[in-house]
């Protein structure tokens, strides 16, 4: 076997094991995004996928083009046929010119389409009553409050399976992002501003939750779990917590809202009304007293 032989099977050895080292560890991996339980994340994963694989049409050939290029006319290849006028060719000028464009026009299309079928604001249909969870981003935790249920919790969410969840999503603090990775994709969380992010959970289980934004240094552990259970053990949860001896009143909030860290799992058995609307109006009206939870304040706020 020549040198040359040589060379060559050993770069086919080496990106074939580079592409089986790939593949294995995608496998054996649990990506989140690849790895959907809802069905939100399951189209935004497939729209991953189709993505790829339609870019993959133009860049597999760019680098197989690329080694090609620089193995045949190297230095040491004597047989390189050297043509120095020869500045483009019509058949191939139209097909690295037509290929490209088709893909991006059929991108175009899947990307329009997805942006409205995947819209975060546009509410899942479905048989079953949705169920309203309201999110705030505070220094470095969350906090989510069930106006309908009223109680709240600290860096720990419950829903039943296959039922729609309406997040209502603000932040207390600089501005930040509500991820669940597994049941769809990000919403930022902002100041004086209400973001809506729709999602629903095909089974149950337990997810991870996280800020998806640089937010400070206790950015790290600003992490909840996002559990989905069976409508009676939904049912079951939220009778338990409103038995708790916490309540979340305007000064246990101002207590909550100071930034900590690592801040452990509470629940709050009792939520004052219209908490949520006060700490977006506190951004929102600059004559409101420095006590966002009050009445007044958010009658003054209130068209």
């Amino acid at each position: 076997m020549t040198k040359q032989q040589v060379k060559i099977l050993l770069s086919t050895l080496l990106i074939l094991g580079v592409a089986g080292l790939t593949a294995w560890l995608l496998q054996n991996s649990n990506i989140a995004v690849l790895n959907p339980k809802g069905l939100i994340a399951t189209q935004q994963r497939d729209l991953i996928i189709t993505a790829t694989l339609l870019t993959l049409i133009v860049v597999i050939p760019v680098f197989i083009l690329t080694f090609f290029i620089a193995w045949k006319y190297r230095a040491g290849n004597p047989k390189a046929k050297y043509t120095p006028d020869w500045d483009h060719h019509k058949g191939l000028e139209f097909a690295w010119w037509a290929i490209p464009s088709a893909i991006i026009l059929v991108l175009s299309v899947i990307t329009w389409t997805s942006t409205h079928e995947l819209d975060p604001y546009k509410p899942i249909q479905s048989t079953k009553k949705a169920v309203t969870i309201q999110v705030v981003a505070l220094q470095w935790k969350w906090l989510f409050i069930y106006p309908e249920q009223n109680i709240a919790t600290v860096n720990y969410i419950q829903f039943p399976e296959d039922t729609p969840i309406n997040f209502e999503i603000t932040a207390d603090a600089p501005m930040n992002s509500f991820w669940i990775p597994q049941l769809g994709g990000q919403v930022y969380a902002m100041a004086g501003m209400k973001t809506k992010l729709h999602l629903m959970a095909g089974e149950t289980g337990s997810y991870h939750g996280s800020s998806a934004n640089l937010s400070g240094e206790g950015f790290s552990g600003m992490r909840f779990e996002a559990k989905a259970t069976s409508g009676a053990d939904f049912d079951a949860w939220v009778k338990t917590t409103q038995q708790s001896s916490n309540a979340l009143t305007p000064a246990s909030y101002h207590e909550l809202s100071e930034p900590s860290q690592n801040n452990p799992v509470t629940v709050y058995s009792r939520s004052t009304p219209g908490l949520y609307d006060d700490i977006i109006m506190k951004f929102m009206s600059p004559h409101a007293p420095a006590d966002a939870h009050s009445d007044q304040s958010r009658h003054e706020a209130t068209p």
